[in-house]
C-alpha cells in the first residue's frame, strides 16, 4: 500500500495558492530563493539541498509538476489569472528572483570565498547539511526498516556517484542535450550538485566555454534537455512525495548524509584542468584528515575557523527552522 503524505509538509497546489500572501512571507521566500542561488554555485552543494533546509522542497516540486498542458490551455484561452494560481506562479516568480539573483550575487561572493577560505566555506555546509539531516527525522519514522533503508539507498547513491572519475564526453548535441536532461534533475536534488554531475559527464567544461562565447545552438540544445528534464522529474518527485512521503524523505535523508563526502573541507587535488580564463578547476579529489592536511597540500587546515564556521552552520538551520515554525503559527 502507497503512504499518503502528511498535510503539513505536502500540500495541494489549490490550498498552498488560495491563501494570501503576506510580504514578509515573499521577503522570506525571496531569500530562501538567495540561499538557493548561492548554494548552487557551490560544488557538491544543490538548490534542491537549500530548498529542504528551508522547508519549501514540496511546495517547489509541486509548483513545478503544475507547468502542463491544462496550464497551457488556461494561457491559451485568455485565463492568465487561473493559469497564475494553477502553477503557484507567485511562489515561483519570487522564489526564482531570489535565485537569480544569489547565482549573481555567487560570482563575487561565493566564487571568492571557494577560492581563498575554501575549508571554511565547505565546513559552513557541513554543518548546514547535518542540522537538516537532523530536523527531517521529523519526516519519517526512522525506527522502520524500510525507511533506514531508504536512508541507506540514498547515503550509497550520493557516495558512489561522489566516487566515479569524471570522463571525457563525445560532445553530440543529443549527448548535451541528455546531458542537461541528467543535471537539472540532479540540481533538484537534495545532496547531488548539478555542476558535479557535468563534470561526471565530460561536459562541464565544454559548456563553461559555449556560454562564455555564446555558442547559442548549444546553449539552446543544453537549456532545452533542462527544460525537459525539469518537467519530466518533478512528476516523478511529487508522485513519490504523495505517494510514499516517508521513504521519500528517508532517501534525501540519505542523499544529504552522501553529500558529506564530497563537502568535506580537507581535500588533496588529483586530477584538475585549467579552463579558458587560467581558472583551475578539480576533477578528481580524495579526502584527508585535517591532521595530514599540511602535510600533504602545504595549506593550514584552519580547524579552528573551520569548527566555528561548521557551529554557525548548524545555528543557520535551527534559526531558518525557528523562523519558518513561527510565521506558520501565526498563519
Amino acid at each position: 500500500m502507497p503512504e499518503h503524505s502528511d498535510k503539513r509538509s505536502v500540500q495541494p497546489i489549490e490550498t498552498a495558492i488560495s491563501r494570501g500572501e503576506s510580504a514578509r512571507y515573499l521577503l522570506t521566500l525571496y531569500f530562501k530563493g538567495l540561499a538557493m542561488g548561492l548554494g548552487d554555485s557551490v560544488p557538491g552543494v544543490s538548490g534542491g539541498t537549500i530548498a529542504v533546509i528551508t522547508r519549501i522542497y514540496d511546495r517547489l516540486i509541486f509548483a513545478i509538476k503544475a507547468v502542463d498542458l491544462q496550464a497551457l490551455r488556461l494561457l491559451v484561452t485568455g485565463r492568465c489569472g487561473q493559469m497564475w494560481r494553477h502553477i503557484d506562479g507567485t511562489f515561483l516568480l519570487i522564489l526564482g528572483l531570489g535565485l537569480l539573483s544569489g547565482l549573481l550575487i555567487s560570482a563575487s561572493t561565493v566564487l571568492y570565498l571557494l577560492a581563498n577560505h575554501y575549508e571554511v566555506l565547505m565546513a559552513f555546509f557541513v554543518g548546514l547539511v547535518l542540522a537538516s539531516t537532523w530536523l527531517l527525522k521529523d519526516e519519517f519514522d526512522y525506527l522502520r526498516k524500510q525507511n533506514l533503508l531508504a536512508v541507506l539507498t540514498g547515503f550509497l547513491c550520493t557516495w558512489l556517484a561522489s566516487g566515479i572519475d569524471p570522463r571525457i564526453a563525445d560532445l553530440s548535441l543529443l549527448y548535451i542535450f541528455f546531458s542537461g536532461m541528467i543535471a537539472i534533475s540532479a540540481m533538484i536534488l537534495p545532496g547531488l550538485s548539478g555542476a558535479f554531475i557535468l563534470l561526471l559527464l565530460g561536459v562541464y567544461q565544454y559548456m563553461l566555454t559555449a556560454l562564455t562565447e555564446f555558442e547559442l545552438v548549444t546553449i539552446l540544445v543544453f537549456g532545452g534537455g533542462c527544460v525537459i528534464g525539469l518537467l519530466v522529474f518533478s512528476r516523478v518527485l511529487a508522485w513519490l512525495l504523495k505517494y510514499y512521503h516517508q521513504l521519500s524523505y528517508g532517501f534525501i535523508t540519505g542523499l544529504l548524509l552522501g553529500s558529506l563526502f564530497i563537502l568535506w573541507p580537507w581535500k588533496q587535488v588529483l586530477i584538475s584542468f585549467v579552463d579558458n580564463d587560467g581558472e583551475v578547476h578539480p576533477l578528481q579529489t580524495s579526502n584527508l584528515l585535517p591532521l595530514n592536511y599540511t602535510e600533504v597540500t602545504g595549506n593550514q587546515p584552519l580547524l579552528v575557523s573551520a569548527l566555528l564556521s561548521f557551529a554557525l552552520g548548524i545555528a543557520a538551520v535551527l534559526l531558518l527552522r525557528r523562523i519558518f515554525y513561527s510565521r506558520v503559527s501565526q498563519e
